[in-house]
């Protein structure tokens, strides 16, 4: 079954930029249909704790981004995650 939200994550995965701001219109020309009335009403549809982590969400949590919905503008800001450093790993002695 193909994952729907699959143009997202292949439009997100080939950005150079950090930042990625798109419009709601903009992601729905990108994946082909309406997003849910969730994703235009409600911060949770785009910042869901990872343990409910639902298809849409592995659109940018693949291509390595966090999104940040601003609802009233209707856009959502796509940033690069940092990859974060156990500060353990650069204390002399450690095994981290």
């Amino acid at each position: 079954m193909p994952d729907p939200y699959g143009p997202l994550f292949q439009f997100l995965n080939t950005r150079f930029a950090d930042r990625v701001v798109l419009r709601f219109g903009e992601i729905e020309d990108l994946i082909g249909f309406t997003l849910p009335t969730a994703a235009r009403t409600k911060t949770d549809w785009w910042t869901e704790a990872e343990s409910e982590v639902g298809i849409h969400r592995r659109a940018w949590m693949l291509a390595k981004r966090t999104a940040s919905p601003n609802l009233e503008a209707r856009t959502v800001l796509f940033e690069r995650a940092i990859e974060r450093v156990s500060w353990r790993a650069f204390q002399p002695g450690s095994r981290a």
